[in-house]
Order: C-alpha cells, then sequence, then structure tokens
C-alpha cells in the first residue's frame, strides 16, 4: 500500500499528469497594446543619498514660512475687517468690544449665548482664509507657479 502513494507520476494541476521532478514551469509573459512596456519601480527609501540617509514623507521645510506672508496676511485682513460695515461698526471693533465686556466679569467664561463667540470665530475664520490665500498666493508667485 505504501508503494501506490510513492509512484512516480502523481497529479500535479488540473488534468494534467506531470511528475513533480520535471522542470519547473515557464513565466508567462503577457503583452497588450493597452499595457505599457514592464518599468522597474524605484523605491525612494531605497535611493542612496536620498534626504541624508534619512525617511520623509515632505521636505523639510514644507510649510515654507514666510514674514511677508504673516504680515502683510494680517494687515489685509485688520484693514476690510474694521470697515464699519455692521450697524455702523466694524468686525474688529466688535470683537475687540466683546473682548472688553468679557474681560469685565473675568473669573467667569462667556457665556454660550453670548455674541462673543461669534464674532470671535468669524474674525478668525477671515484671518486665516486671508493667511491661506495669501501664502498661496505669495509662494506661486515666487516659486512662478503663475
Amino acid at each position: 500500500m505504501a508503494g501506490t502513494f510513492a509512484s512516480p507520476s502523481t497529479v500535479v494541476g488540473l488534468g494534467s499528469t506531470t511528475s513533480l521532478s520535471s522542470t519547473p514551469a515557464k513565466k508567462t509573459s503577457l503583452s497588450s497594446g493597452f499595457l505599457k512596456s514592464p518599468v522597474t519601480t524605484r523605491n525612494p527609501l531605497r535611493l542612496a543619498g536620498a534626504s541624508g540617509g534619512k525617511f520623509t514623507c515632505f521636505e523639510r521645510n514644507w510649510l515654507r514660512t514666510d514674514f511677508n506672508v504673516i504680515g502683510f496676511g494680517l494687515i489685509g485682513w485688520i484693514a476690510p475687517s474694521s470697515v464699519p460695515a455692521i450697524d455702523g461698526k466694524s468686525l474688529t471693533g466688535l470683537f475687540f468690544e466683546s473682548i472688553g465686556t468679557e474681560l469685565a466679569h473675568f473669573p467667569t467664561p462667556p457665556a454660550l449665548t453670548s455674541q462673543f463667540w461669534l464674532w470671535l470665530v468669524l474674525w478668525h475664520l477671515g484671518l486665516f482664509i486671508t493667511l491661506t490665500f495669501g501664502q498661496i498666493g505669495f509662494k506661486g508667485r515666487t516659486e512662478e507657479y503663475f
């Protein structure tokens, strides 16, 4: 009975009766007009000397901070937000006024229904949008994107 299991011709695949000791299967290469020729991809982790031998997702100075953007962005937001457009008052004035009224009763925090939260969110939202567009515009101009 042991002889029947060790027979030289065993079933290897579907419908084939090749021997296990036969030559290894050939690698088939499929080609098509729709597929590009195979190109070896380079692993950026294995590049010699890339980023000083360290792996970094972004370049070292990815933010590329520039004090011109911060200065001009702050001026660029304070100027239009200081225009008296809300019942004869400016957004900056309303925000600073609400800070003063909330500091008058300092140990207690502002109530959730206080106008302070509205002016705080609007003023800072406008500031951050102005700074973001300032960074995009200033860096886009210096790096010649447009």
